[in-house]
């Protein structure tokens, strides 16, 4: 049987087998339960780690990866001062704390780093990791521009290193077991993928408060801005940086690359699109960004059509819809539907109204006697549901990596994996601000209008 051939009770058969397996409860999918399983502590287990960036992303990972087993965090780092006390309120008092991250590098008993730094750092923190012999978690995006990636893959190429991005949609259950369904051709030939999200609200569009001290004296600025142009110091520069193209990639690379993370696992792609076309603005947050606050890309992944929107004026659940011509396929939150479509006529066909009284009349009842089910035989609409963790839990991504380390195993979301990722969100920036359609020559490893 062809992979597109799925028969009605081989659907339901798959989607019986699908349901029983992440119903809402204590039940997990094999793949992450054996990550969950408890095993018995001891120090040779035992994972230090230190940390770059202890903000609003990397106090959270902080705070959930020292309450998994046998993970220790070491030593933090931060150029700011107040976020140095709290590594220590996460952590505990005496946690050795720095501004410089070469001291986290320089020590021999820190197993990896987390890095969760402005885009603009990532490639000298990560490269220079790589360089010290350390496994790393890096936030996302990879890069903060297509050079920036290829330095940092051609970097981890030479060495044995764990590298793990941190765009936890492909440590989800829920994502695992839609990527099942999809590979089993539940959906059929492919027609489109689509994926939303948006925010609506200051907080979601990176109105960020300045900490109220902040100032030359508890930051080291300069080090702060590091590749980018110097300017003055500026509070809110520094809270909100992914307004500014010179430190963050705006919307693309804080949003954008979740929705393109979660559809590189659900369809399997090995290579980033082949091309982008994008159009947006600054609608609503015109507070001195250069960074668009809507965001439409469109992208073609081979010959399939992907269309992605991102919106910081109107608030939208994050949603992926593959449709097929047997089916569509909706992931949302914590939760997959699966509704069927027979891609046939389910009445005459309204064409036959243009055919004279006696034509149209003798065609419909030779359809109907073809096709209509005999009495008490009508088919119902079946779909199928599917509950289990949130997608954005970020615990499960935080142990892949983890274990990684302990193991040397592979990472799903790694260098190369990242980078195709962030690729795909440097091109629709790159798009957005050229206003035309670009693609990814791979052979000079460069984005081409």
């Amino acid at each position: 049987m062809k992979k597109n051939e799925f028969s009605r009770r081989e659907f339901l058969g798959v989607g019986a087998a699908a349901a029983g397996a992440t119903l809402v409860g204590t039940r997990t999918l094999p793949e992450v339960a054996s990550l969950l399983a408890p095993r018995q502590s001891s120090a040779a287990n035992r994972v230090r780690f230190g940390i770059v960036g202890v903000g609003m992303q990397g106090h959270g990972l902080l705070t959930e990866s020292i309450k998994l087993p046998d993970v220790e965090c070491a030593a933090a780092c931060d150029l700011y001062d107040g976020r140095h006390i709290l590594a220590r309120e996460i952590v505990k008092p005496d946690l050795p704390v720095t501004r410089r991250y070469q001291t986290l590098l320089d020590d021999k008993n820190i197993d990896c780093i987390i890095a969760a730094v402005p885009d603009h750092w990532h490639r000298q923190i990560v490269i220079d990791a790589l360089s010290a012999g350390k496994d790393v978690y890096c936030e996302k995006p990879l890069s903060h521009t297509p050079a920036d990636g290829v330095a940092m893959v051609d970097a981890a190429r030479k060495t044995d290193r764990i590298v793990q991005v941190g765009s936890q949609r492909v440590s989800s259950q829920i994502l695992v077991k839609a990527r099942e369904m999809i590979a089993q051709g539940m959906l059929g030939d492919l027609m489109l993928v689509e994926a939303v999200l948006g925010r609506n609200s200051p907080g979601g569009a990176w109105q960020y408060p300045p900490p109220p001290d902040l100032s030359p004296q508890t930051l080291d600025w300069d080090t702060w801005l590091g590749r980018a142009p110097k300017r003055p110091f500026d509070a809110n520069v520094f809270a909100r940086w992914r307004c500014w193209k010179e430190y963050g990639t705006g919307v693309a690379g804080d949003l954008l690359v979740h929705l393109v993370s979660g559809a590189i696992f659900l369809m399997d792609w090995k290579q980033p699109p082949r091309q982008a076309m994008s159009v947006g603005g600054i609608r609503r947050w015109k507070d001195g960004r250069n960074m668009p606050d809507v965001h439409a890309v469109l992208f073609y992944y081979g010959d399939l059509p992907v269309d992605m929107r991102l919106n910081l004026g109107t608030d939208m659940p994050e949603t992926y819809r593959i449709q097929g011509s047997k089916g569509l396929l909706e992931v949302t939150g914590g939760a997959i539907t699966c509704t069927p479509q027979s891609g046939k006529d389910t009445g005459p066909s309204y064409y036959a109204n243009a055919m004279p009284r006696a034509l149209r009349d003798a065609y419909q009842a030779e359809w109907r006697r073809q096709n209509e089910p005999k009495i008490g035989e009508a088919p119902m609409a079946e779909v199928i549901s599917i509950r289990g963790p949130n997608m954005n839990d970020a615990k499960p991504h935080l142990w892949a990596f983890f274990e990684a380390v302990r193991s040397r195993k592979p990472v799903v979301e790694d260098i190369t994996f990242g980078h195709n990722a962030a690729l795909a969100c440097h091109m629709a920036n790159e798009s957005y601000f050229r206003r035309s359609a670009v693609s990814w020559d791979d052979s000079t490893r460069t984005i081409k209008v």
